[in-house]
């Protein structure tokens, strides 16, 4: 599939997805904004319950019913009571019901209930619950209806004064209800518990009084009189209570929402970021390092390339472009290889011409004009002076030859052409005899060697050739350069078992920062000895060379008459 493909059917996909989460969060807030409705609606008037609100509450089992407390609660709170019936009308449970709770109730008795009032003043509602053959009925008592039938025959219509027996003051003033006496032109002639009500009543709103459903209020109308009488309750407050905890509840909900509409966006923003942002300004970074001449892919913070895992595998945010990914990798490495071949080409020539020229200058003109010298026919030298020219040309000759060996070793180990074939091999014993051979040498006696073996037998891979070379031209530098009198020491010691440490230390003039600054280049020799034209400058190169050869380090340490000490630190065995 190529990469246009990728991104239509990417950016579909993505497409298809958010449509789809926005449609979950919209049906999940309809689904819980009509649930919290029919539960407040539960709550403030359990006879408003639906099916499955009753359901949940209700259990049957082995022929009986049993409610939950939370039903129990509401039947309570709402001066109410259950029973649950099967279809012949055998009682199966109750809770709170009044007196005597029934047996059996008729087909009479249950239509009544249904479909009418029954003696007491009862109002019942009903639901079926499972398969239909279990019925729950919830029924409360109209109690303003059933006081203002008691109070009624008592009222004394022409001197409109109430008379209210005491079992209906006690009741009243039990439930902190009220009654008043209206006459016919809406004043309230007298009146029993009134706190803050009406004083006057116009037919609209007593109308509005007798219609309203449920209501906490009775009314009775005297056609002979024109009077009525007006029973009350204080209203519930526990449906303003739960009214308001249903609007703090859809608000809270309203701002969750809101919220999580917000984080969903905002993630959505980061993500598209993420997925496509980040691998294209990637990738425009590989391209402007590759035009800058900086052949390597841009990497992460750990260093590692940024296009791919621990593992080595493509990212999966990179992989829409796994095509150009894979083309800049091919370029990247072809623009390294050729520069990097160029760069050694034009840099081993540079070094050859311009090494050779500058070394090979001075003892070739030496020899030629000893040469002339000794050609000339204007003068007879003597056979001292023929010897000492002899001996001048043989050693600038022998320093050309040392040269070239120097300059081609250099070039074998910069093009990593130098073979090393390394063996373990006691350091102790190594390092003790070369130290002996310098000990012996006449040239050297003027110095003073010492060595300090690892107090146990330590052994390291090193190819014996070339690590004797490289601790030949660190130790005939201390010797050569230092005067008379100066103490060289090599101590051998190792790093937690893993690593040995040779350390040359000499107490000689020690060097300045800008001989140390350029004491492992190729051709520098330091100019604070006194001498001249001796040593090749390539010493130190080549043992730094040879020692990274060994997988190992070197380092340095001096100032001017303080000594000079260098450390290696190879990978023991």
């Amino acid at each position: 599939m190529n990469i246009h493909r990728r991104f239509i059917f990417q950016f579909f996909g993505q497409l298809i997805t958010v449509f789809v989460l926005f449609f979950i969060i919209l049906i999940a807030f309809w689904a819980f904004l009509g649930f919290s409705m029919m539960n407040f609606e539960s709550k403030q008037d359990l006879s408003n319950a639906e099916d499955y609100f009753v359901s949940d509450h209700v259990t049957f089992k082995d022929g009986k019913a049993v409610f939950k407390e939370e039903l129990k609660i509401l039947a309570k709170e709402q001066k109410g009571w259950l029973l649950a019936i099967n279809e012949n009308g055998e009682v199966l449970g109750h809770f709170n019901v009044p007196g005597n709770p029934p047996v059996t109730l008729k087909e009479s008795e249950i239509a009544a209930m249904i479909y009418g009032r029954d003696s007491d003043l009862s109002q019942y509602t009903y639901w079926k619950i499972g398969d239909e053959s279990h019925f729950v009925l919830f029924g409360r008592i109209q109690m303003a209806a059933k006081l203002l039938e008691q109070i009624s025959p008592a009222v004394d219509w022409n001197l409109k004064k109430l008379n209210l027996p005491e079992k209906v003051q006690n009741e009243l003033a039990k439930r902190n209800g009220w009654v008043q006496l209206i006459g016919a032109d809406g004043k309230v002639a007298d009146d029993f518990g009134v706190q803050n009500q009406q004083t006057h009543y116009s037919v609209k709103e007593l109308l509005a009084k007798q219609d309203k459903e449920r209501s906490s209020t009775a009314l009775h109308f005297d056609p002979d009189s024109a009077q009525a009488i007006l029973v009350g309750f204080p209203a519930d407050e526990k449906g303003s209570t739960l009214e308001k905890s249903l609007f703090e509840s859809l608000n809270k909900s309203l701002i969750i929402i809101f919220i999580m509409a917000f984080l969903l966006l905002l993630g959505g923003t980061l993500w598209y970021a993420r997925k496509f942002g980040v691998p294209l300004l990637t990738l425009m970074k590989w391209i402007q390092n590759l035009g800058n001449g900086v052949y390597q892919e841009p990497g992460d913070v750990h260093g590692r390339p940024a296009t791919r895992t621990k593992k080595g595998k493509l990212k999966r945010k990179f992989r829409l472009y796994k095509e150009l990914i894979a083309t800049l990798a091919q370029l990247t490495e072809t623009l390294k290889e050729t520069e990097k071949q160029q760069r050694i080409m034009a840099q081993t020539r540079e070094e050859w011409i311009s090494g050779l020229s500058h070394d090979l200058k001075t003892p070739l003109s030496s020899i030629s004009g000893y040469a002339q010298m000794l050609a000339s026919p204007d003068y007879s030298w003597s056979e001292k002076e023929t010897r000492e020219f002899s001996g001048i040309m043989s050693e600038k000759s022998d320093y050309m030859m040392d040269l070239l060996e120097d300059l081609t070793l250099t070039y074998r180990l910069r093009n990593r052409a130098l073979p090393i074939a390394k063996v373990p091999t006691n350091i102790n014993e190594f390092i003790r005899r070369i130290i002996i051979q310098y000990i012996n040498d006449p040239v050297n006696q003027d110095k003073t060697f010492n060595f300090i073996p690892h107090p146990e037998s330590i052994t390291a891979p090193i190819d014996a050739k070339w690590f004797q070379r490289i601790l030949d031209n660190i130790l005939a530098n201390a010797s050569k350069y230092n005067p008379a009198g100066t103490a060289i020491t090599v101590t051998l010691s190792s790093i937690e078992e893993h690593l040995l440490v040779v350390k040359i230390e000499d107490d000689g003039i020690g060097m300045d920062s800008i001989t140390l600054g350029k004491l492992f280049s190729r051709y520098y020799r330091g100019t604070h000895t006194g001498e001249t034209g001796s040593g090749t400058g390539l010493g130190m190169a080549i043992a730094k060379q040879l020692v990274q050869l060994h997988g190992g380090s070197i380092n340095v340490q001096s100032e001017p008459h303080n000594g000079t000490i260098i450390r290696i630190i190879l990978p023991a065995s």
